[in-house]
């Protein structure tokens, strides 16, 4: 019974990890599915979304307010590197694109190292008792991060599916060739997907920044997760990358008692690996033909 109730609470403990993981598949697959490159600044995007919401947060201590400015400085970041850089270089090979985006990554990451340094930082919140279920317990801030993740997967999905602007969106990611040729303005169409993938990143980097330390690495080492799950669920598939996302964080924290929580990381490694070699459109992708 006990040992039930371990890989339980290692189950609950792995939705709340695979649903971070899915805010920032989300991220990867909306630049891969519309810029069509996989995007290597996602996580320190988040990272610097962390950053702005201690900063923030540590001036008002309201984490609303935290929130809302991780998501306005990674939404500007992500804004001004695409003006700045990517704008500049459309039309160029995929492997330029990847090139500046870890450029980017390194630069964001740099940034944040001169003027914060490398110590840990952590979020000053009130220790709260755990919830119990039995023999299930579950914090409470959890909860609510789950809640504000699920939240925003739903907002994201509401402008691709519900606004002319992610119909736009939808149009370009399909051709945007036709979609330039029947009137939609890309330049917008782009403008808003950076800006919704700041947004994104922004809120992704808040919830990691309160369930661990916040330090310049931060964002980079949860690369790697995001990268798999948008792989294993479809590379383009917004709702695949969510699935996938959630999959991979249980799955995680189900092989910690094996491998121990350092190497776990390297599961989701072997998962995009396999994936690759199997089945490299993903679960719930569809083989496409590159010109």
């Amino acid at each position: 019974m006990e040992e039930l109730a371990f890989y339980l609470n290692l189950v609950v403990a792995g939705v709340v990890e695979g649903i971070t993981i899915a805010l920032a598949a989300v991220a990867v697959t909306l630049v891969f599915g519309i810029a069509r490159f996989p995007n290597a600044a996602t996580g320190d995007y988040m990272t610097l979304g962390a950053y702005a919401g201690i900063g923030v947060h540590g001036v008002t201590g309201s984490l609303v307010l935290a929130g809302l400015g991780a998501v306005a400085a990674t939404g500007a970041a992500a804004v001004a590197f695409y003006l700045l850089v990517f704008r500049k270089l459309a039309g160029r090979s995929v492997v330029a694109m990847l090139v500046a985006s870890i450029g980017i990554a390194f630069v964001v990451r740099s940034t944040l190292s001169f003027f914060f340094g490398h110590e840990q930082q952590v979020f000053q919140v009130p220790i709260e008792r755990a919830l119990s279920f039995g023999e299930v317990r579950i914090n409470p801030i959890d909860i609510r991060l789950a809640a504000l993740a699920l939240v925003t997967l739903a907002a994201v999905f509401a402008i691709l599916h519900l606004t002319p602007i992610g119909r736009r969106m939808r149009a370009v990611a399909d051709n945007r060739d036709l979609a330039r040729v029947s009137g939609i303005n890309t330049g917008r169409v782009m403008m808003a997907l950076w800006l919704l993938t700041g947004a994104v990143c922004g809120i992704a980097g808040i919830i990691l920044g309160l369930k661990t330390v916040v330090a310049p690495e931060l964002g980079w080492e949860l690369l790697l997760p995001c990268f798999a799950a948008a792989i294993l669920g479809g590379v383009g598939n917004p709702l695949g990358a969510v699935i996938a996302g959630i999959v991979l964080g249980v799955a995680q924290e189900l092989s910690t008692p094996l491998v121990g929580f350092t190497y776990k990381l390297a599961l989701a490694f072997f998962v995009m690996l396999l994936i690759l070699l199997v089945r490299p459109q993903g679960l719930f992708g569809r083989l496409e033909a590159v010109r």
